[in-house]
């Protein structure tokens, strides 16, 4: 957007210098030099319309390309935001089943830990 801008500036000043410079060494009449001014400034004018234009649809394109690459990184981030969660209810639930298993097999050392005891008891 920069670069259209001074571009546009250096037209509008290079056009306004060489106007300057017809008129002043031009061995024309008034009449004929403010027509040659008129058509040089209507000239100028359309080109710097026509390259505002082109500069406008380059920044157009430029913002829907990167509203599209946008739109796309938050589909992504979506998809894998649900992967990591169900990877999490996943491990969630493995945990659960280990932290049932070690529990049982706990209970179960207290048990046969609590029968020695019991028989090592009775043997005294």
């Amino acid at each position: 957007m920069s670069n259209s801008r001074d571009f546009l500036k250096g037209l509008i000043i290079g056009g306004l210098i060489g106007a300057a410079a017809g008129i002043l060494f031009a061995p024309k009449s008034g009449k004929e030099t403010r027509d040659d001014i008129s058509r040089k400034t209507q000239d100028l004018l359309s080109r710097a319309k026509e390259e505002y234009e082109v500069a406008m649809e380059k920044s157009k394109k430029a913002y829907e390309a990167a509203m599209e690459k946008m739109k796309e990184v938050q589909r992504l981030a979506r998809t894998k935001a649900s992967e990591a969660g169900e990877k999490v209810e996943e491990l969630a639930e493995k945990g659960m089943e280990t932290l049932d298993d070690t529990k049982g097999r706990f209970k179960k050392a207290i048990d046969a830990g609590i029968e020695a005891f019991k028989e090592e008891k009775e043997k005294i």
